[in-house]
């Protein structure tokens, strides 16, 4: 597997879902600031947090860039923003999200910015597709096996393409 600086969680449960996540990874990758090295498969998965909305698909994908752990937020954002994303409710309806799960080994808490993110060991739904992409990744040294272990895994299926 390619080495990587940054892996990204995509989800999205308004409009063309898939389409959604594809055209985020193209707008991500535009403009070279952020090179894709690996993709997982898409996945449907149950909403988390706030459960009545549609299921979601979801994604990640590992980067190589050079921007800051900040700047990524603020590109992230701006795929975001760019995409007609509106922030609602938390954890409600999105056509698109992007988080940044982790940056190499880097931790980061800030206000706005958490690396890695700090729901990734509660969420089968960033989990199954980050060990795709990742699969020997370690978060606060655990691997993604071990944190799966302990997660209902069952409303997370992979979309057959």
């Amino acid at each position: 597997m390619k080495s990587f600086d940054a892996t990204l969680a995509l989800g999205s449960n308004l409009g063309d879902r898939v389409r959604n996540i594809e055209e985020a990874i193209a707008r991500l990758t535009a403009d070279g600031t952020v090179e894709l090295v690996a993709r997982s498969r898409l996945y449907r998965t149950a909403p988390w947090g706030v459960t009545d909305q549609d299921w979601f698909v979801n994604a990640c994908i590992a980067i190589k860039t050079s921007l800051s752990p900040r700047e990524l937020l603020h590109h992230c954002q701006a795929v975001e923003n760019g995409m007609g994303r509106v922030r609602t409710k938390r954890w409600g309806p999105r056509n698109i999200d992007v988080d940044i799960l982790t940056f190499g080994a880097l931790k980061v808490h800030e206000p706005d910015l958490s690396i890695p993110h700090p729901l990734i060991v509660e969420r089968a739904f960033v989990l199954i597709p980050l060990k795709d992409i990742a699969p020997d990744l370690r978060i606060d040294g655990q691997s993604i096996e071990t944190l799966l272990a302990k997660l209902n895994t069952s409303d997370v299926q992979f979309l057959e393409p």
